[in-house]
């Protein structure tokens, strides 16, 4: 009798080893692996220069409205310089702009050095280092995200897409909570580490070998240059997906506030804020990891709509919670239901966008994803010093379970959307 484990394997096994295979696709590039690299590192450091800087400029003024001027000194050069910085990453190499962009941030942070180590209790210069650190960033995102297009192949890209906001998620979980630790430990601690992994995301990015990319050419006019507008007014569902994400998060979003909460609400101090901002991304890291193996396949138009509405309902959790294993929770959820969203709007946008016009459309859009964040940090700043912290977060969850059934009347067209991947 022969061994029962000597038989041919089952189909089952066999489909689990391929689906297995399937979720690293993205990892067969070495070209992306460098790529993913120097994104995560680059994540990692702005995610510890953010909780330092909050931390470190509402040590100085206990004003929560400064908080959100942190939040808009980042927000406003990718808004001032979006015509810019979209040209430039079609019209010239984008693993250049995207290593150079990482070499200015880190001088930013060397600089951030430069203050903490002179005890000046003057925050303004804060405000005009972050200034810096956002024109930095304006130039990287859009060049960095566009990218990814040219390193591995289309039928790769949504599984590259899905890893790229691993990256992300996963800098956010453990970016906050090191910036916590160190932060705790000395200030110079957090700002020393960051500039080390912005030197080596900047070593990684100049490491990718030149790709193939279909560059803009012709004179530059005011035309070319609105391109990525008008391409994303055309494009209806594009321009939902961007629009709601926008809108929902610069109303939900209470990023801005946690040091509020880990200091006079929860009082969980440094090490607490660590992990406050860390929660959002296990949660999203968890639903990007799902996402890797099991891309949505059908219904995503009407998925975005729904789990942006529980973003804002956990939102509403959040806010009004006063013990710490509740807040962790919700904001696990709310970065969990969050992923959905940029996954289908990131997917949309690198899918349906002509190579040419990328990095103006990616642009534009992160003009959208920095004013859900940066600037709605500064609505929250604002809302907190005039009507008080946890009634800016729920009014802003409010708004944003609103704006999600809003939205699902007035784009139908992404409401019905079934499939990524074209057009139906």
């Amino acid at each position: 009798m022969s061994p029962p484990h000597e038989t041919e394997p089952s189909h089952g096994a066999q489909s689990g080893a391929d689906h297995k295979a399937s979720r690293w696709l993205a990892f067969t590039h070495s070209a992306y692996r460098r790529y993913w690299a120097a994104r995560f590192g680059a994540t990692f450091a702005v995610q510890i220069i953010s909780v330092s800087v909050g931390w470190q400029v509402y040590d100085i003024t206990r004003d929560p409205l400064d908080l959100g001027f942190v939040g808009l000194a980042q927000f406003l050069p990718a808004f001032l310089l979006v015509l810019m910085t979209g040209t430039v990453a079609d019209r010239l190499g984008r693993r250049t702009v995207m290593g150079v962009s990482l070499v200015g941030e880190g001088l930013m942070a060397a600089a951030l050095l430069g203050f903490t180590l002179s005890g000046s209790t003057i925050v303004w210069p804060v405000f005009a280092l972050l200034l810096g650190f956002g024109t930095a960033r304006a130039f990287f995102n859009p060049a960095a995200s566009a990218l990814v297009t040219n390193l591995v192949p289309a039928e790769h890209l949504a599984n590259a897409i899905a890893w790229n906001s691993s990256a992300w998620q996963v800098a956010s979980i453990v970016g906050p909570v090191a910036g916590g630790l160190l932060y705790g430990v000395s200030p110079l601690a957090s700002y020393i580490v960051a500039l080390a992994m912005l030197a080596a995301a900047a070593i990684a990015a100049f490491s990718i070998p030149k790709p193939t990319q279909h560059t803009a050419t012709g004179r530059v006019t005011f035309a070319s240059v609105i391109d990525g507008f008008r391409y994303i007014w055309r494009e209806k569902v594009v321009l939902g997906a961007i629009s709601l994400d926008l809108f929902a998060v610069l109303l939900g979003g209470a990023v801005a506030l946690l040091p509020v909460y880990a200091r006079d609400i929860l009082e969980l101090g440094p090490w607490g804020l660590g992990l406050l901002r860390a929660a959002p991304g296990i949660g999203a890291i968890m639903v990007a990891l799902w996402l890797a193996a099991h891309p949505l396949r059908d219904h995503a138009g009407l998925l975005m709509f729904v789990f942006v509405g529980f973003f804002g309902a956990f939102t509403i959790v959040f806010g009004v919670s006063t013990m710490p294993w509740l807040s962790i929770a919700a904001l696990l959820l709310m970065g969990g239901f969050d992923m959905v969203s940029v996954y289908v709007r990131e997917t949309l946008i690198q899918l349906w966008t002509p190579d040419a016009l990328r990095g103006r459309v990616n642009a534009v859009n992160m003009v959208f994803v920095g004013a859900s964040n940066e600037l709605g940090e500064f609505r929250a700043g604002v809302m907190a010093a005039a009507i008080g912290t946890v009634s800016a977060v729920v009014v802003g969850g409010a708004g944003t379970m609103a704006v999600a059934a809003l939205w699902a009347r007035m784009f139908p067209d992404l409401r019905k959307a079934r499939h990524l991947d074209g057009r139906v």
